[in-house]
This record gives structure tokens, C-alpha cells and sequence, in this order.
């Protein structure tokens, strides 16, 4: 059920947005995101809706109503789930997180990959640095994560103690950054 809600959802983001389909590598001089080239002039929304990697947290957004405020000035850094960061989940958690009377509760698990600032690796790695190896980060949802790295490679604990893995670093956007992480951020409780 949940697979075939995922299909849906991916297949409406798809139809909606107009976007052409394709894996992380860089051309000419941009980023590639699930299979898009992003572009540094448009803004977190306008890159994201052409990832094919992307289109559950696409469809997130647009049921929790956040696509204006991503598409606003920021600064935002956004930590962005893939849909296989979604689709491991618990079987059934995306489908009764796009239910409309669920809209509260997907609100705050998408806010909690949102910072309110314009922050690339190297300065996330000097944070962490600075403050001995974790940094917090207090997210737009009101979420607390712990940010540590190892070699080139950042993490992100959530809430419950899980660790998401930054795959894609710094895809830079008009209104701020996107790092593509293996894993959905869950608020406590």
C-alpha cells in the first residue's frame, strides 16, 4: 500500500512540476540531483521539483503548504531527504503524514530539516569544530540536532538519536542550501 501511495505521490509530483528525470554528479559547473541540474539562480523549490530524487519531499511540502515560504528570500539551509530516506519509514508514516487532518504533524517533521541560515559544509564543519566535535543546530520546527563529521563526510542526529548522512553537500541555491541526507529527521515524541 504505502509503495503504491509513494508511486502516486512521486508520479503527481512529477505531472505537476513538468520535470525531466535522472544521479549526483556535477555539470557544467552545477550540482546534479537525482538527476537535475541545480541551478544557483532559482531558489530551493524551483531546483528540488526537478529531482527525481526528490519527489516525496516535493509532495511533502506542497501538502503541508510550506512551497511559499521555501520559495521565499531565507536564507535557509535545508537538509533534504531522498525517497528512500521516506520509504524507510515505518510502513504507513508517509501515507498518515499527507493526510490533510495529519498536516500539524508533517509540518514539523519538514521544518525540522530547515535552518534559518545559508550554511555550506566548511562552515558547518568549522561549527563543529569550534564547539569540540558536536554542534547543535536548532531548526525552523523548534528541533535540536546534533551535527558531527567524519573526514568530508557530515551527520545529523535527530531528535530520537537516529544519524542521517549528508550524501550531496552544498547545492547552492538563491535563497540559501541543500544537503541531500539518507535519512528523514524526526522530532521527539
Amino acid at each position: 500500500m504505502m509503495k503504491n501511495t509513494l508511486r502516486t505521490i512521486a508520479a503527481t509530483a512529477i505531472l505537476l512540476s513538468g520535470v525531466s528525470l535522472a544521479s549526483a554528479a556535477s555539470h557544467g559547473g552545477n550540482k546534479m540531483v537525482g538527476g537535475a541540474e541545480m541551478f544557483p539562480d532559482k531558489n530551493i523549490v524551483e531546483n528540488a521539483v526537478n529531482s527525481a530524487d526528490h519527489t516525496t519531499l516535493v509532495a511533502a511540502v506542497k501538502a503541508a503548504g510550506l512551497v511559499d515560504t521555501l520559495m521565499g528570500e531565507g536564507p535557509f539551509t535545508v537538509f533534504a531527504p531522498t525517497n528512500d530516506a521516506f520509504a524507510a519509514l515505518p510502513d504507513g508514516t508517509v501515507d498518515m503524514l499527507l493526510k490533510p487532518e495529519s498536516k500539524d504533524q508533517l509540518t514539523k517533521v519538514l521544518t525540522c530539516h530547515v535552518v534559518a541560515a545559508d550554511a555550506m559544509s566548511d562552515a558547518i564543519m568549522k561549527m563543529v569544530d569550534d564547539d569540540g566535535g558536536t554542534h547543535p543546530v536548532k531548526t525552523v520546527g523548534g528541533c535540536m540536532l546534533n551535527v558531527t563529521y567524519k573526514g568530508d563526510k557530515i551527520m545529523i542526529e535527530d531528535e530520537t538519536g537516529a544519524v542521517a548522512n549528508v550524501t550531496i553537500a552544498d547545492v547552492d541555491q538563491s535563497n540559501g542550501v541543500i544537503h541531500v541526507i539518507d535519512k528523514v529527521l524526526l522530532p521527539k515524541g
